[in-house]
């Protein structure tokens, strides 16, 4: 199958990848040059990254359903994914307790798995206008909610939040840094590309130029409608949600972790566009170029294990320092790891751990039919 590596979509892996690496950024270097300019690496990647992070996450609950069932092999396919994310939030919630001053996304990540659930038994057509449904009032429930809800506690889920599970909830779904409602919009925007052949070079094409479209709309439309001075003073981001007792005219903004309409809309047309050029790439070069990519990308088939890496290695006691300048030894590190891993053929522990449930209900799903005397 040419462009891809053992059927694996390599393109994914590298925009995998390029969400890591631009996470990376946001945590380890400035926001804004002595000056007061926003860095150039704040505006790519601030809330751009993560956003690309959770459409790839939809993009991959698609090709994990993808297969039409039914009945107990369904079920038992729910199931799995279900535990996946159980065992994904929970180590969420270990790395939230760690000092390292960063917001991790992986609790958020496993209820955003368990909430698209139900919405991977949908069809394209299905699928996406609910997805600019949901990018246009997600956040308007959030508006009307939030104000009724106890403030956010903690930057980052931890264990310590099960003591109080109606907190650990509310911050979860609207009032944390990666609110799952309004971001349920990139995990439907995720589940629509995984749903299209995604080897397509014409669709491939039609996408880039659609997303770079969107992405360009809502801000253009946004710049209109809200002060620049406003505007200027949240560029670097805002901690997941316009606040709370804010007027409505805070919805029309575009800044990085504001779950606007806007904002959703911004970053889902960046997220399409970034994934098309990579699929775009792939699909491009002869299958040699493509080995070679696969390897100096491998980190994004091992996000999981490289992102908790990352995690771990800006707590003090870890090398190396907390300092800007350690940018190029974190992308030294991870994709040094990355490709050992491609060039070994193994995964990363924790991608292998977290796929085993998977793994195990997909072989009794199909061993199911095989004892009751039936043909798949």
């Amino acid at each position: 199958m040419t462009g891809t590596q053992g059927g694996r979509l390599v393109g994914l892996d590298v925009a995998r990848c390029l969400a890591l690496l631009g996470m990376v950024a946001t945590h380890v270097l400035d926001e804004r040059t002595p000056a007061g300019d926003l860095t150039t690496a704040q505006w790519l990647a601030g809330g751009r990254a993560s956003a690309l992070f959770a459409v790839l996450a939809g993009v991959s609950l698609a090709l994990m359903t993808r297969e039409p069932l039914r009945g107990r092999p369904l079920a038992l396919r729910t199931l799995g994914i279900a535990v996946r994310a159980l065992l994904i939030g929970t180590l969420g919630l270990l790395l939230g307790g760690l000092d390292t001053g960063i917001a991790i996304i992986l609790t958020y990540y496993g209820v955003l798995f368990v909430l698209g659930l139900p919405f991977t038994l949908l069809g394209v057509r299905s699928l996406l206008p609910l997805t600019v449904a949901w990018v246009a009032l997600a956040p308007v429930v959030s508006h009307l909610v939030r104000p009724r809800l106890p403030e956010r506690g903690f930057d980052s889920p931890t264990f310590q939040q099960l003591a109080d599970p109606g907190q650990l909830a509310s911050e979860l779904l609207f009032t944390g840094y990666y609110p799952v409602v309004p971001w349920l919009a990139y995990l439907l925007a995720g589940l629509v590309l995984g749903r299209l052949d995604l080897r397509d070079t014409s669709l491939l094409g039609g996408l880039a130029l659609g997303g770079l479209s969107v992405a360009v709309l809502a801000t253009q439309v946004s710049r209109t409608l809200v002060d620049p001075a406003v505007a200027s003073e949240n560029a670097t981001g805002m901690f997941g949600t316009t606040p709370a007792d804010g007027d409505w005219s805070w919805l029309l903004l575009v800044a990085p972790h504001s779950a606007t309409p806007f904002d959703l809309a911004q970053t889902i047309g960046s997220a399409v566009l970034v994934i098309a050029l990579c699929l775009l790439v792939e699909r491009l070069l002869p299958r040699p170029a493509t080995a070679v990519l696969a390897v100096l990308f491998g980190a994004g088939a091992a996000t999981l294990t490289l992102y908790s890496l990352h995690v771990v290695m800006r707590t003090e006691a870890v090398w190396p320092p907390e300092e800007p300048t350690t940018y190029l030894t974190h992308v030294v590190v991870l994709l040094a790891i990355g490709a050992g891993l491609r060039l070994l053929r193994v995964r990363g522990p924790l991608e292998a751990a977290a796929s085993l449930p998977v793994r195990l209900a997909r072989q009794s799903g199909r061993a199911a039919p095989q004892r009751s005397g039936t043909n798949r």
